[in-house]
């Protein structure tokens, strides 16, 4: 076996949940790595961090930290992917951007591997990932177009509360104590940390997910229906969403309704075409009470998918169930396959 060249990487949002998980993937996968260089807010910095047994302290992310740098992950907020990335790829680095900051930009791919890894040929130096919710929907939904054509997508999401963050997860282990001890407790964080009315989570549903847009659909949802337009090259595809937070510490679900081009498509045979789908795992025998969940998805970097049946009123329409864990395929796993996608197609010198 040829020996790989190795690269410098950088991480900005070293001591984050998903930057966590972006050392654990990166380690996982044997990534090949010359150098590290783990950064972070002027908060966070001085902290040690431990990779391959190494212990690394991470420094606070600065332009000139990206000196030599090939490849940075970043996932430190929209603010800092702003400030930073562009200073990054001035020196020449090749940034992986896991916030909102340049997904909807035209001149900067938004990629899942399994579905459009071609476009990471027209980068200009950023490459986005897109939101958690979009990519597990997105890889599960490529391969039914690709074969059969699609018209519509309507998303029900039921999102963990990781995707709010550690603290997020930290208020709902709180709550679900407090109830259960029957004590006062006072929500701080969702639905959205800025906004001056917090909700219980804890035994709970909120239909919110980010902020309200003028059309009454959230920041979360319109993330959703412009992000699977783009990376599915679908401008005139009909996409709907509502984004729900659950009391679920990690793992995202969505119940997916579409409707296909072709007629005559039987649930057999999306089965069929799902079951080698790339970065996909069919789990559907409702007989057995087999199907995808949440607590089962921690941990993994596939997309699961079940419930696959017809809808009952329209030929061409079918439902479908779609689980994955919102930190690994959702975020650190997702930014890191297009790390390993761009050194596959010679794009990193």
């Amino acid at each position: 076996m040829t020996e790989r060249k190795a690269f410098h990487v950088a991480v900005v949002g070293a001591t984050g949940a998903v930057g966590q998980q972006m050392l654990k993937t990166l380690e996982e996968r044997n990534f090949p790595i010359s150098k590290l260089t783990l950064l972070s807010s002027p908060r966070s910095a001085g902290k040690a961090v431990v990779f391959k047994g190494q212990e690394y302290i991470v420094q606070e992310a600065k332009p000139e930290s990206f000196e030599n740098v090939d490849i940075a992950l970043f996932s430190a907020g929209g603010s800092v992917s702003k400030e930073l990335a562009p200073e990054a790829v001035k020196r020449g680095a090749i940034v992986v951007d896991n916030t909102s900051a340049f997904r909807m930009d035209e001149n900067t791919p938004l990629v899942v591997p399994e579905v459009n890894e071609s476009d990471l040929h027209q980068h200009n130096g950023i490459i986005a990932n897109p939101n958690c919710s979009t990519i597990q929907m997105v890889v599960a939904l490529q391969p039914i177009l690709e074969s059969f054509g699609l018209k519509k997508v309507i998303v029900s999401t039921y999102q963990a509360v990781s995707g709010s963050g550690a603290q997020a997860v930290e208020e709902l282990y709180e709550q679900t104590k407090a109830i259960i001890e029957k004590e006062d407790f006072e929500p701080k964080i969702l639905p959205v940390k800025s906004d001056k009315k917090h909700y219980q989570i804890a035994f709970n549903a909120i239909p919110q997910i980010d902020k309200f847009e003028d059309n009454g659909y959230t920041f979360e949802e319109m993330k959703m229906i412009n992000e699977t337009k783009k990376i599915m090259h679908l401008p005139e595809l009909k996409v709907a969403a509502t984004c729900v937070r659950l009391p679920v510490a990690t793992g995202h679900s969505e119940s997916l309704y579409f409707e296909v081009e072709k007629a005559g498509v039987t649930p057999e045979d999306i089965k069929a075409l799902l079951q080698d789908a790339p970065g996909v795992v069919l789990q559907d025998d409702p007989q057995n009470q087999i199907y995808p969940m949440p607590a089962d998805c921690v941990g993994k970097n596939d997309v699961f998918v079940g419930r696959i049946r017809r809808d009952l009123d329209e030929e061409k329409g079918f439902h479908m169930w779609v689980v994955s864990d919102n930190l690994l395929k959702g975020a650190a796993w997702n930014s890191v396959q297009i790390a390993e996608s761009l050194i596959k197609i010679g794009l990193v010198k």
